[in-house]
Formats: C-alpha cells, sequence, structure tokens
C-alpha cells in the first residue's frame, strides 16, 4: 500500500534465475491437449492463467478468494498457492520456478478492506517448489497517494525484469529481477481511460512491449530501446483488449470476454491487422497462455458475482 514501499527480496535469488527468466510454459513438452478443459472450483472467477511445465498443469488464480489453484488437462482442480497479503490474483506469469502474480483489489475480495480497494497494486512472487512467498514489492507507494491503484498484470523479459500495467492510474511499472521498483513511463493521455484503462502487457523479443487500453481499444507500442518512446499500433480498429499473448510472432487478444482476435503486424508493430476471430464458446474470457504451441484461454466469467464453480480453459481455432 502507499503508506510503506517495499522492494525487498525475502530470499536471495540465484545468479541463475537473474540470468534468465525464460516463461515455464515455453519448455512445456509437446504432447496433445485437449481443446477445452472444464473445470469445477468454487466461487474460483479466476483472472489470471499460465501454465508450469514443471507441474504440468494450469496455473489459474481467484479474485473473490485471493489464491492461486491448478489445473490439469483432465479438468482436476486443486489449491496451490494461499497467502493473506494476496487480496485478489489478478495477471500471472510462471517463469524459472516462480509464481509472478499481480495483487490488486477492486473491492470484490474476501480480504477487501476500505485501505485496499482501489489502492493495492503489487507483485508478489511465489515458489513453485516451497510454496512460499519470496518477495512482495510494493508498486503503488511509487505514484501520489490521491490516485488509485490496480495492479492488473505482468509480463517478464528474458532478464527476469517484470513489466506491470495498473488499470486505474495511467502507469507501467518495472520490477528488477533483485525486486527494484520504479515507474517506467506515465502518459496521461494515452494511457487513461473513464473506465478501465491499461490491462493486458506482453514482451516481445525485438526489446519493446505491447500494452491494451481497454478503455480506448486500442494497443500501443513501448520501445525499450529507444528510451521508452511510446506509439500507437495503427491499423486494428477498435480493440478493447484484455489478455496479450505472442505466439509465432502472432498477438492473441482477448477482447469483449466472449472472443479472441489474432493480430499479425509485418513491421514491427508500427501497424498490424486482425487475421481472424474466435468467437465461438467464450465465457467472461480474460486471458491466455501459449503452450504446446497453443493459445488456451481462460473462460473466466469475469463480471459475475455469485457462486459459480463451473470454468473452463478453451484452445484457439
Amino acid at each position: 500500500m502507499k503508506p510503506s514501499f517495499i522492494a525487498c527480496s525475502l530470499a536471495v535469488v540465484s545468479a541463475t534465475w537473474l540470468a534468465s527468466a525464460c516463461e515455464d510454459h515455453r519448455a512445456s513438452p509437446n504432447a496433445p491437449f485437449p481443446e477445452r478443459i472444464n473445470f469445477l472450483a468454487e466461487r474460483q472467477y479466476p483472472e489470471g492463467i499460465a501454465y508450469s511445465s514443471q507441474l504440468g498443469k494450469f496455473l489459474v488464480t481467484s479474485i473473490p478468494q485471493g489464491k492461486i489453484g491448478t489445473v490439469d488437462t483432465d479438468g482436476r482442480y486443486e489449491d496451490l498457492l494461499t497467502d493473506p497479503a494476496l487480496i485478489a490474483g489478478i495477471g500471472m506469469k510462471v517463469a524459472n520456478g516462480r509464481v509472478f502474480v499481480c495483487n490488486g483489489d477492486q473491492g470484490r475480495s474476501d480480504k477487501s478492506t476500505p485501505a485496499t480497494t482501489r489502492q493495492t497494486a503489487e507483485l508478489l512472487v511465489f515458489n513453485l517448489a516451497t510454496r512460499q512467498l519470496e518477495r512482495r514489492t510494493d508498486l503503488d507507494a511509487l505514484i501520489p497517494a490521491g490516485e488509485p491503484n490496480f495492479a492488473n498484470d505482468v509480463t517478464i523479459a528474458p532478464d527476469g525484469t517484470a513489466y506491470v500495467t495498473d488499470s486505474f492510474s495511467p502507469v507501467i511499472y518495472t520490477v528488477t529481477a533483485t525486486g527494484i521498483a520504479s515507474v517506467l513511463v506515465r502518459d496521461d493521455i494515452r494511457f487513461a481511460s473513464a473506465t478501465f484503462g491499461l490491462n493486458g502487457i506482453a514482451y516481445h523479443p525485438n526489446g519493446y512491449l505491447i500494452v491494451a487500453n481497454t478503455g480506448q481499444g486500442k494497443l500501443y507500442k513501448i520501445d525499450l530501446q529507444n528510451g521508452n518512446a511510446i506509439s500507437e499500433v495503427g491499423g486494428t480498429g477498435s480493440l478493447p483488449g484484455d489478455g496479450l499473448t505472442f505466439l509465432n510472432n502472432d498477438l492473441y487478444v482477448v477482447t469483449g470476454g466472449n472472443r479472441v482476435a489474432q493480430v499479425r503486424s509485418t513491421d514491427n508493430w508500427q501497424t498490424a491487422s486482425i487475421l481472424k476471430y474466435d468467437a465461438n464458446g467464450y465465457t467472461g474470457a480474460t486471458t491466455s497462455v501459449a503452450v504446446n504451441n497453443q493459445i488456451y484461454t481462460l473462460n473466466a466469467r469475469i463480471g459475475e458475482t455469485g457462486t459459480a464453480r463451473d470454468f473452463s480453459i478453451q484452445r484457439f481455432r
């Protein structure tokens, strides 16, 4: 929270991890996965999805319960990580045996309080082997106390640097592999929105980020090798993106909660075009993960409040 800035490691980070932070799913075996995985989890209402080859399972967060669970390819759900610090699990990545999860609060969690609602932007790092919280980095302390916060999504560069979006303030945060946090960029016009602003974020190996502004329906490029220059990605029309995932240089954009767009650029993401939509069977979809050379999207029933227990993970077709 803003009153106390935390950017410390609760465990020693190995030199090996600092050298490379490739996402776990990139090492996943080339095995057949079902087209759709249905699973039951009481009041899960997950927002983020990742895949761990170490566990051989998908990982899903929970907004109302502030926890992380696993789903295998047969649809069996199990709780994996719980911690009092995790109010609502939002975007998530798995890299080098660790889970990076955005901690935000829209006031919809069992753990929500007046002090944390719209005032929470943190990056939590859990160790998959020990199931312990290794690091908790407070991001909202980096901007004025009167501004709202909501840590939404995270992407990780090969050197271990994490980049985190804030949906209620027009900033992207950066967290080094050792946990040092700062504001990467702020743009009160291009990153702003009267509703929900910055959302999904994805790192491209050519050294830039692509980020979605949901309220504006636009994609932006942040050139990390050119002074973090910000430019709008033209050519897609209105595309209110949620989760963003690169696969084979195409960008898969979850949009509107009911479809996924396959987007391609031929000019290094100065412009892009939509190749196709998959719009069959998505229900409150939020984010995707690339595994086994396929895109799998979480049907999170986002926006609902209630006692739902049936959710699913669906392959792009």
